[in-house]
């Protein structure tokens, strides 16, 4: 399977069975969030790794009727960058959750991106206050996303080539 169909057939998986993911897939997940480039190498990108079902169940309350995922994933990665190591933390890590996913789904894994940066928890804080509050990341760290990851109960179809949209592509102008 090349990059391409790799890229074709991830999509986002909220459902999982019980099954647990191993240690080699775990760390392959996070490895390739680790390959991915950074704006000028400074890699503000921290990966903070969720397997207690505990911790899982309280990360779920972190954003209004978005992350219930959590409570059924076998693991979950918190993707938080330090805003003052580099100002392209958004993008840096918004690179390494981008990898983490394809290669979650090239493991047949699956995983959703739970969007934290901007959004709000159950009880009405804010999404990353939230998280800072149960994970213990410093102030200058700030919270992009989550990742949750687990056995697929059911993968959704690969989209097709035919599906792409390229009236989105420009050439010289917009």
């Amino acid at each position: 399977m090349n990059l391409l169909d790799i890229m074709r057939a991830r999509r986002s998986v909220r459902k999982y069975t019980d099954d647990e993911i191993t240690e080699a897939q775990m760390s392959a997940i996070l490895q390739a969030g680790l390959l991915g480039p950074s704006g000028k190498g400074r890699c503000p990108q921290e990966l903070i790794v969720v397997r207690d079902k505990k911790m899982l169940t309280e990360l779920a309350k972190c954003r209004q009727g978005a992350a219930k995922m959590l409570e059924g994933a076998a693991a979950a990665i918190v993707v938080v960058g330090d805003s003052e190591k580099a100002d392209t933390w958004v993008e840096d890590c918004s690179v390494a959750i981008t990898n983490m996913h394809l290669m979650a789904d090239s493991l047949g894994l699956g995983s959703c991106w739970i969007q934290g940066r901007g959004r709000e928890a159950e009880n009405g804080e804010d999404t990353e206050s939230f998280v800072r509050n149960l994970m213990g990341f410093p102030e200058n760290f700030k919270l992009e996303a989550i990742l949750s990851i687990g056995v697929p109960a059911s993968h959704p179809a690969p989209r097709t080539m035919e599906d792409l949209d390229m009236s989105k592509v420009h050439c010289e102008k917009f």
